[in-house]
């Protein structure tokens, strides 16, 4: 029998994130070896993923093939807009039928588009880097821009009460904009006008009072308010954007995909005032292997979490192929995760009535999806993983005899999920220890939900725990041990808060 006068406790919290720049030795114990549809808490911990769903239960309509991605979703007053094919569509929130609003257009690769009110009346403008820029008002009639170099434009950007066009194939270096208050009107006389760059532009970014031009090799940003005082400044000239679909307002800063990785842009109003980092140093290896091969990104921002999305998809993957990184600021530091399960080939994120929408268009199947929404991928299992450092407890030439693992969690509902502890390295010869299932036992009832003396397997208990202990026996021994946490994929979210290991004393080796 164990003498448990001999048993050592350890405790840390889950925290740190995801963590694949530094050996397992050199790992703080809360960071993550493997965080794989978890995400960062802000509240603390490592919560599974929420699911997505459909947000308009018909399909997109597609022109040539059935496996045509949806090149836009955007939302727009109490409609959705899609684009897919040679046509743009739309439906209500949460409709079951899509209403062709422009049809026969020259095929495009990707939409992008720009909410706007210049006279009081709100407008969208959509370019496809091929097409004219088309407009819809608030009814959704659909006016294309007239104006020649403004055709075939990739991007846009609503500032000081002008239209910026950019990314023309023939001019890859000149901004063209509109003349105040009229996104189809270029009369030089009339405060139109164009400014061109030493570099390929890549996007465009309304913030902080400035317009920020991104380029393949440079960044510059654009003050004033006229034609007559608009004034570019370079930000740098040692590093550029390699894609405009990754630029988002994120934390009170601009975040893009940069050749190294992600960076953030830290401006105030002040000229001068700008710097410049990556923040992905420990997640850099899934960059390194997607750069290259990816052929499209995309990004969107969760503004309640803090947290900043990125998708690389490659064309003819299966959609659990495709890789996606989260990244969350949390406090002053950036915290790391892997998502697989997600494969959108267009995003928008919007705030309607003080409800954050996310919506994505899948990359083959036609549907529009709300994330955030549901425990599963529209009825496919969120797969979950989480392992943690090979934990020594300061001594790898001691073997510990493991007694107990206690986990500190917060269940949203019950969960299914199976604990794992793996023993040296996991290595072929190790302890292999059967799992060991979660419980969440009586996780706590929301109030007006259940009855005083009664339990739901829903909504909780009366009176139960939101941050439950679970004390579980464990067998095994190693000089170094891991733990493992697999999620079945089909319940609720929940939050890996910490963990405290039990353990006696053996043989040095």
């Amino acid at each position: 029998m164990p003498d448990n006068s001999q048993v050592q406790p350890v405790a840390f919290n889950c925290e740190g994130g995801l963590v694949l720049n530094r050996s397992t030795f050199m790992m703080q114990a809360g960071e993550a070896l493997e965080l794989q549809n978890f995400e960062p808490d802000i509240e603390g911990g490592y919560r599974r993923i929420s699911g997505f769903s459909k947000y308009v239960s018909a399909i997109v309509p597609a022109t040539a093939s059935d496996s045509e991605p949806v090149l836009m979703v955007a939302t727009f007053g109490d409609f959705v807009l899609a684009a897919r094919g040679t046509s743009i569509y739309s439906a209500t929130a949460g409709g079951s039928s899509w209403t062709s609003r422009d049809s026969g257009r020259t095929s495009a690769s990707k939409y992008r588009f720009e909410r706007f009110n210049f006279d009081g009346t709100d407008k969208i403008v959509v370019v496809d880097g091929t097409n004219a820029p088309t407009v819809f008002n608030s009814s959704l009639a659909a006016t294309d821009v007239s104006e020649s170099t403004v055709e075939g434009s990739k991007f846009i950007a609503a500032f000081k009460n002008h239209m910026f066009y950019a990314g023309k194939s023939t001019t890859k270096q000149t901004i063209v904009f509109s003349q105040p208050a009229d996104e189809d009107a270029f009369s030089s006389g009339s405060g139109a006008g164009s400014i061109k760059v030493d570099d390929t532009i890549t996007g465009l970014k309304v913030f902080r009072d400035s317009l920020f031009i991104f380029c393949e090799n440079r960044i510059f940003r654009l003050t004033g308010s006229t034609s007559s005082d608009f004034a570019i400044t370079p930000i740098t000239r040692n590093i550029g954007c390699i894609n405009g679909d990754t630029i988002q307002e994120f934390a009170g800063d601009l975040i893009f995909l940069g050749p190294d990785g992600l960076r953030t842009v830290a401006g105030t109003a002040r000229i001068g005032d700008v710097e410049l980092g990556t923040i992905s140093a420990n997640v850099q290896s899934i960059f390194d292997d997607n750069l290259s091969s990816a052929s499209q990104f995309d990004s969107l921002v969760i503004p309640d979490k803090t947290q900043y999305r990125i998708f690389f998809t490659k064309s003819g993957t299966a959609q659990n192929s495709t890789k996606g990184v989260i990244c969350v600021m949390k406090g002053q530091n950036f915290e790391f995760a892997e998502i697989r399960g997600i494969r959108p080939a267009c995003t928008d994120t919007f705030i309607k009535s003080g409800d954050v929408i996310v919506l994505h268009g899948d990359f083959s199947n036609g549907y529009i999806y709300r994330q955030e929404s549901g425990n599963d991928f529209d009825g496919t299992a969120i797969l979950g993983k989480y392992r943690s450092p090979d934990l020594t407890f300061n001594d790898a030439g001691i073997r510990k005899h493991m007694q107990r693992v206690v986990v500190n969690f917060a269940p949203e509902s019950t969960i299914d999920a199976d604990l794992f502890l793996r023993y040296d390295y996991e290595s072929a010869d190790s302890a292999r220890p059967a799992a060991y299932a979660l419980d969440s036992g009586d996780i706590a009832a929301i109030y007006g939900t259940t009855t005083y003396g009664t339990s739901s397997s829903t909504v909780g208990t009366y009176g139960g725990a939101s941050q439950p202990l679970v004390r579980q026996a464990v067998e095994g021994s190693g000089f170094a041990v891991a733990l493992r946490v697999n999620d079945g994929g089909s319940t609720a979210p929940y939050s890996l808060k910490g963990f405290q290991l039990e353990y006696q004393l053996g043989a040095r080796r």
